[in-house]
């Protein structure tokens, strides 16, 4: 039978941790039941998975979610595991456990992962048998790759002795078949204009955060030169979408007959000041420059990207900087590992009209990074005009900074504040309004897309 599988959605949290505690029940009376039955999923970690993009759902004949599959990138270089799959009792033995597992191995071999391992029972029918069918097979435990899930397992309470590891290889994309690849979102830490040039253009101070979460961008090489956008973008006519002006781009300047299929997964919310747009177009930069074998150079790609727009090469490049100029002049900057909530209150922000109003700052001081170490600079010049003429952005701040120092990123409209630990972020993003939606990061010294670009460099060579 055909089973629909699609991504999940953060509203879904509730009804997933139900399916997970209904699938739970067929362990009663097994060894491991003490422990499977005194640990469920944490709601907000099931959550943050989904709005990565790391969990897809099953559904019914009529419609209703029947199962799940999620799936978790902490583990070695090159690997990634199965976190979860649950699949309600009364819908066993209908192929939904299988359809689940065979779309997560396509799209971890579309993203470049090499391997997909998994922690199961060896004595349970659905359990190593089931996986076994599937191409799995039971792996050496005292490996390194499963040092991390064996100490959850302790952490748990679960016995060493009752689990057995299982990996599956999955071979490369073919040609023609689509590949996944991430497309972060970014943080200005701060944001200072301290002048305007001559042709009109505004000379800025910032700091660019890539996070650990963005967009998905997914690409289909062709051979007849066509270069296609294959999922409308409300609002956004395809001869304009910088995706697709960034593949053109690429094409004409290296003189390639190779085209491509083009698919964006939006999560980064259109007009929220974390870059969407540029990040998309420096993901399709560098993810044809493999596909198409062109060989250019990080500089090359990133004067493409400087043509494209000011925020594009930071992405290209792949590392949190220190930026001056427009924008394009960066240095790689080391940043502390810090998680935050960011916020999308759900009203865009026209950045032209914000550099056109009267009321901005375009003489500030110039800032050190000196100065933005130690804390002092954390201003935004454009919160204060942002602020005036967008209340919902207003209000997001309001709500956001009842826990700490809530800045707005970039032009805005989204908001963030900065969190020690994930657990301090997730439960601050747990109490969001409903007028607002919040996503938990983590900052990154590299890029997911430049993690990316090693995997599949690793496969082809």
């Amino acid at each position: 039978m055909s089973v629909p599988i699609e991504p999940a959605e953060p509203s879904q949290v509730d009804a997933l941790c139900a399916i997970e505690r209904r699938a739970v029940q067929l362990f009663r009376g097994h060894p491991a039941w003490p422990s499977y039955s005194a640990v469920s999923i944490p709601p907000e970690l099931l959550r943050q998975a989904i709005s990565r993009g790391l969990v897809w759902v099953a559904r019914g004949g009529a419609g209703e979610l029947v199962g799940f599959i999620w799936l978790d990138t902490e583990l070695v270089a090159g690997a990634i595991g199965i976190a979860e799959i649950d699949v309600l009792p009364e819908y066993g033995r209908q192929g939904i456990g299988a359809a689940l597992l065979e779309h997560a191995c396509a799209w971890a071999r579309a993203a470049g992962y090499r391997r997909i391992d998994l922690g199961t029972l060896a004595d349970v029918p659905w359990n190593a048998p089931f996986y076994a069918k599937h191409g799995f097979a039971i792996a050496d435990k005292s490996d390194p790759a499963f040092a991390l899930p064996r100490q959850r397992d302790r952490e748990n309470g679960f016995p060493d002795t009752l689990r057995v590891f299982m990996s599956r290889p999955l071979p490369p994309p073919a040609p023609g078949e689509w590949t996944a690849w991430p497309a972060p979102a970014k943080l200005n830490l701060f944001l200072r204009i301290t002048g305007r040039r001559p042709d009109g253009y505004h000379e800025l101070q910032t700091v660019f955060r890539l996070l650990d979460w963005g967009d998905e961008v997914r690409l289909r090489v062709r051979d007849d030169g066509v270069i296609r956008r294959t999922r409308d973008m409300p609002d956004v006519p395809e001869s304009t979408d910088l995706v697709v002006r960034a593949a053109q781009l690429l094409q004409e300047s290296t003189g390639t007959s190779m085209g491509a299929d083009i698919e964006v997964d939006k999560r980064i919310p259109m007009g929220g000041g974390l870059g969407g747009g540029s990040s998309d177009a420096a993901t399709v930069l560098v993810a044809l420059n493999r596909l198409w074998r062109l060989g250019l150079d990080e500089d090359a790609l990133a004067e493409m990207g400087r043509r494209l727009g000011a925020d594009v090469p930071v992405f290209v490049r792949g590392r949190s900087a220190w930026a001056e100029g427009i924008g394009e002049r960066l240095a790689p900057l080391a940043l502390p590992r810090r998680h935050y909530v960011v916020l999308d209150p759900h009203e865009p922000v026209p950045t032209a009209a914000l550099f056109q109003a009267a009321e901005l700052t375009r003489n500030a001081p110039r800032a050190t990074i000196s100065s933005f170490a130690s804390g002092e600079t954390t201003e935004n010049a454009f919160a204060p005009v942002v602020r005036a003429r967008h209340p919902r952005v207003a209000a997001a701040l309001d709500w956001l900074g009842g826990f700490g120092q809530a800045r707005l990123s970039g032009s805005g409209g989204c908001v963030f504040l900065e969190a020690k630990s994930s657990d301090r972020a997730a439960a601050i993003a747990a109490q969001c309004p409903a007028a607002f939606t919040a996503v938990v990061a983590t900052g990154v010294d590299v890029s997911p897309l430049h993690d990316a670009l090693a995997r599949h460099r690793a496969w082809t060579g």
